[in-house]
């Protein structure tokens, strides 16, 4: 004979089961596993806790830095190593999408918001990317005002950070997933959407709605006086006297700067960049031009995937 369930072991049997999915739904935010999103994922929302920023003198310090480190390269000096200067050295190791490849690019960057920057003139800018004549620049920035993405603005005059984003709890949650060794990464893209207006927009991968949210959008003429695309690790470094290298030398000495899935878009097609089209800027960069000599710099694909450490 079929016995019946008790009112109360209907309630206990229902209870158990609502407990074990509350249980288990946060493992489902946590986007473990790595995979880089595909870049025709929806796109869809915005990057609401993205905003324009407000002056203070650590990021207009930094971002003063970087543009006119970028002003002093011209087009040829930016495939060599450059020398120190003013007690600053501006370096930087990566691909550099050649021009006429591409009207896209996307790839998934490490992020560690324990990184700490201690000197007000010390920028790391790792990883960061810009496609051939895109309106924006999107930066991994490290100073010592804080960690931020920024989306920097190249179609303005003056042009400088239009959106910046901290690199909290919010953002780890919402936009990162777990990669190799448990670090987390971003994913980011940059697209052209008209070529007649110049006109781009730059997106990051939001991992909890499985979409591609609009960070920064803009058009005009790009101003940067470059003519290739960028994904590279870059450093604004001055010598600490207690240890004769770079103070990020001690600072980051566990930090990975990791840049994966380097994909360019042309003819509406996307594919990973390649030695075709994307060359290393050097093969074999010596970590005492960083101020750090025991950086290591390493090719881990096809012109698709580096990674700086020590």
């Amino acid at each position: 004979m079929k016995r019946r369930r008790t009112p109360l072991a209907v309630g206990l049997a229902a209870l158990a089961v609502l407990v074990a999915t509350l249980g288990a739904a946060p493992a489902a935010h946590r986007h473990e596993g790595g995979a880089a999103p595909s870049p025709d994922a929806p796109h869809r929302g915005v990057v609401t806790a993205a905003h324009a920023p407000g002056h203070s003198p650590g990021r207009d310090r930094a971002a003063r830095t970087f543009a006119e480190g970028r002003r002093e390269r011209g087009a040829a000096a930016w495939t060599h190593r450059p020398g120190i200067a003013a007690d600053l050295t501006h370096n930087w190791w990566g691909v550099f999408p050649r021009p006429g490849t591409h009207d896209g690019i996307t790839a998934t960057h490490s992020v560690d918001p324990s990184y700490r920057v201690s000197a007000s003139d010390n920028f790391t800018y790792a990883p960061t990317t810009k496609a051939q004549n895109s309106c924006m620049e999107v930066v991994t920035a490290y100073s010592n005002t804080g960690n931020e993405i920024w989306a920097w603005d190249w179609c303005s005059d003056p042009g400088g950070p239009a959106k910046v984003l901290a690199i909290d709890a919010d953002f780890l949650a919402k936009y990162t997933t777990t990669i190799g060794g448990g670090r987390s990464a971003y994913s980011v893209q940059l697209v052209q959407d008209d070529a007649g207006s110049n006109s781009w927009s730059s997106y990051l991968y939001n991992y909890r709605t499985a979409a591609w949210e609009l960070l920064f959008r803009q058009s005009g003429q790009d101003r940067s006086g470059l003519d290739h695309g960028w994904d590279m690790f870059e450093i604004y470094a001055s010598v600490n006297p207690a240890t004769g290298t770079g103070y990020y030398c001690t600072e980051a000495a566990n930090t990975v700067f990791d840049s994966s899935s380097i994909q360019l878009r042309n003819g509406g097609a996307w594919k990973a960049a390649s030695p075709a089209d994307s060359p290393w800027t050097e093969p074999n960069p010596d970590g005492a031009a960083f101020l750090c000599p025991g950086l290591r710099f390493v090719q881990a694909g096809a012109n698709d995937h580096w990674t700086v450490q020590q």
